[in-house]
């Protein structure tokens, strides 16, 4: 599985401690170095049944400069992406990518239910 994630982000630590105590195997990314892409977020947000305006982190600093509360509901999908593979700071934190299955944010259950093996 991939782990992307924001090393400072307490909800993404809390994350971590939970895969580490549960064995899973996982790689971790850095979302903030490594961006995830629009293509990946398209593949992502197909997966996880959402639909793309889930994957914007709306407590952000970033999203709340950009006025993107006001701005997201004029926006087509594909700009939306454009606009998110811009930089890691606009993406909902942290995720879970499975082969099946996306976990958008922390919530154990749905964790771990992606994580059965």
């Amino acid at each position: 599985m991939l782990f992307v994630q924001y090393p400072k982000c307490t909800t993404c630590k809390k994350a971590e401690a939970w895969l580490k105590e549960q064995g899973a195997d996982y790689e971790s990314r850095h979302i903030k170095e490594a961006n995830p892409t629009a293509e990946e977020l398209r593949t992502w947000a197909a997966r996880a049944g959402l639909p793309v305006r889930k994957f914007f982190n709306t407590s952000g600093i970033l999203y709340k400069e950009l006025h993107l509360k006001d701005r997201l509901g004029d926006m087509t999908d594909e700009e939306m992406l454009a606009l998110l593979a811009t930089d890691g700071m606009l993406v909902k934190r942290p995720l879970l990518i499975g082969e099946k299955t996306v976990c958008v944010g922390f919530r154990e259950a749905e964790w771990a239910k992606a994580c059965e093996k």
